[in-house]
């Protein structure tokens, strides 16, 4: 069962010596993922443009005793395509190898019917949801093609639902790109792992911006939530591509065991 992936634990070295970049980053469930890649031995690019919230994770990261992380600040909603090519240029010449990519950082600007949304947000809202990751993914290509077990794992969210407008078109996007990316890279001498987890509803700012009823206290931690990005990270999930993890709601008091190994 998918959902028994919530339950993965990997080896403590599952990880080791693999540099894996993770989009928004700084916190939320970005942070939680790198908090975790860290733990578990990986050198992690945290890509964010809240530069205090980012420090605030490459200190708990540091003080933890693991990996020293990086921070590359960037703005997705204006960065441009050499914008990416430049921060692919400095992966190679900084980290010289990059194995995993995690497209996470979203927004989510209103919830608005179609016939009253505005062009500009709109524009924004594809720009930083769906644009911008095919910039980023497009640069990194060719540094993961050299990994030994590279791979991609996309944060989902379903939004085909009224009044989701730019953010819920960017998804549906986001969900071919993820497909035709696998698809393209299934054959063992391009093999890249490609896959997509839709958590359910998690704990972060955004939620909470945005469901202003709904008491946060109720939904997942993200911290409990890491754990099939984890997996599809690493070397456990050998030739599964091309699949979309979707989980139902999850407990707000769920643990993840993985948090008590590191305890």
């Amino acid at each position: 069962m998918q959902e028994d992936l919530l339950a993965y634990v990997p080896t403590l070295e599952a990880l080791q010596g693999r540099v894996i970049l993770v989009t928004g980053a700084a916190a939320g469930l970005g942070k939680a993922i790198a908090m975790a890649c860290a733990q578990y031995g990986a050198t992690v690019v945290m890509l964010d443009k809240e530069m205090r919230r980012a420090e605030d994770t490459y200190d708990a990261i540091v003080n933890a005793g693991y990996p020293e992380p990086a921070i590359y600040p960037l703005d997705m909603q204006g960065a441009n395509a050499k914008d990416y090519a430049d921060l692919a240029e400095n992966l190679r010449e900084q980290m010289g190898r990059l194995d995993g990519l995690v497209l996470n950082a979203a927004w989510l600007g209103s919830f608005t019917p179609i016939a009253h949304y505005d062009a500009e947000l709109w524009a924004k809202m594809i720009m930083v949801n769906l644009h911008a990751n095919f910039l980023l993914t497009h640069a990194c290509l060719p540094l993961l093609s050299a990994s030994p077990d590279p791979a991609i794992v996309f944060a989902d969210h379903e939004s085909n639902k009224a009044f989701y407008g730019a953010f819920g078109v960017a998804k549906a996007g986001m969900r071919a790109f993820c497909d035709i990316l696998a698809a393209e890279h299934s054959d063992s001498g391009h093999f890249i792992r490609v896959n997509s987890v839709d958590t359910g509803p998690v704990r972060t700012s955004m939620r909470t911006l945005n469901f202003p009823g709904e008491n946060p206290n109720s939904v997942a931690r993200p911290e409990a939530l890491v754990a099939p990005f984890l997996y599809f990270l690493g070397a456990d999930a050998g030739q599964r591509s091309g699949e979309k993890l979707v989980l139902p709601r999850q407990p707000a008091d769920l643990q993840w065991a993985g948090e008590a190994v590191s305890a």
